[in-house]
């Protein structure tokens, strides 16, 4: 629940992980990123605007008062990210996000933990509504979205990127492609989507043809992110997501040079941040030290439901957002005792009451 304390220049290797795990592979952000023509999108998000519940904030301040400044080496970093499939190349609000991940990157133990917000879970969107979560990011972009993490999680985030699925395709194509398994199940589905895809943008594509370890190019592999059938659905297809990160930080830490530049020129247009990296060097450190350890849904498989919510249609329900919230922080920050805001046990007690009489089990 931390709030994000930093110096004018954002640690370097905070700017390369975060990227990292924003399904770029290695960005290594020169001092064009955020004003060539070419480069990422940047958005100067006003914290002032984001929502965070009042305890977060109370506390947020209480610890900086007593405490001073951190080394802005130390410390949990959350980063919100988030993965949309414009068909106008915008980035912004008006698409809904197919992708919600928390980022958490430990610095002092260079852990990184991967949390999915399952897309159609019910929740409130940040502004007292309540509807599938990735309506947030269509209503306000990523300031609602952000806003929508915090709310129902108590977590202090104020920082996110946002990748296009093309930026996605063209980062793996320059990686030289990912090592993914994928099963005799998920063939058919993958193939699919990458027919719909090719057709969409006017290239052609290779179909998988067999089961097992494979190199995925950015095309499969962007397929294979969108899978949501053949058992599992969308707690399933959100796993793809983490899985295929993953890939990409692994294979990145053993890229050249050359690539990892390919890699950055070829996503930079499909990338819009709130991070300030316009005087960040690009450096070649830190990135092979970091490690993810912990990758999960929220809500949890074991505080988790489902059922068709009126007009909402099929809903993820969290069965006790409370709980979920404890669940959560113990994940991130190890605190098994935490004691969830009264905002969450209220948004907590608002679902359960909405939702009670549509749940399946």
């Amino acid at each position: 629940m931390e709030k994000k304390k930093w110096i004018k220049h954002i640690p370097l290797f905070i700017i390369e992980l975060a990227v990292l795990v924003a399904a770029v592979g290695v960005l290594y952000i020169t001092l064009h990123a955020t004003d060539s023509k070419n480069g990422a999108e940047k958005d100067n998000l006003k914290e002032e605007n984001i929502a965070v519940n009042e305890e977060v904030k109370e506390k947020a301040a209480e610890i900086e008062h007593t405490e001073g400044e951190k080394n802005q080496y130390t410390g949990i970093f959350n980063l919100a990210f988030f993965g949309v499939d414009a068909r106008d190349g915008s980035l912004g609000k008006g698409n809904r996000s197919d992708t919600i991940m928390i980022c958490s990157i430990n610095m002092d133990t260079h852990e990184i933990r991967l949390v999915s917000i399952y897309r159609d879970t019910f929740l409130n969107l940040g502004n007292d509504t309540y509807k599938k979560c990735n309506t947030a990011y269509a209503q306000g972009g990523p300031e609602q979205a952000i806003g929508m993490i915090n709310m129902n999680t108590d977590l202090y985030v104020t920082d996110y990127i946002t990748v296009g699925f093309e930026g996605l395709k063209a980062a793996i194509d320059a990686l030289g492609g990912i090592e993914m398994e994928i099963t005799e199940t998920e063939i058919t589905h993958l193939n699919n989507y990458q027919s719909t895809m090719a057709e969409e943008m006017d290239i052609e594509y290779t179909p998988v043809t067999e089961s097992g370890v494979q190199v995925l190019n950015g095309l499969q592999a962007t397929a294979y992110c969108r899978i949501r059938y053949g058992g599992g659905d969308d707690f399933r297809r959100a796993q793809r997501q983490r899985d295929v990160l993953v890939a990409m930080i692994e294979k990145s830490k053993k890229a050249s040079l050359k690539t990892l530049t390919n890699a950055m020129n070829a996503v930079l247009p499909s990338v819009r941040t709130s991070l300030d990296v316009g005087d960040i060097l690009p450096v070649l450190s830190m990135v092979g030290d970091y490690k993810v350890t912990q990758s999960d849904g929220f809500p949890y498989s074991d505080m988790r439901n489902g059922g068709i919510i009126g007009a909402e249609g099929s809903c993820v329900v969290p069965t006790s957002l409370e709980d979920n919230v404890k669940k959560l922080h113990e994940m991130l920050y190890g605190e098994k005792d935490y004691e969830p805001s009264k905002a969450v046990k209220e948004y907590s007690k608002i679902i359960e009451e909405k939702t009670k009489d549509y749940l399946m089990y």
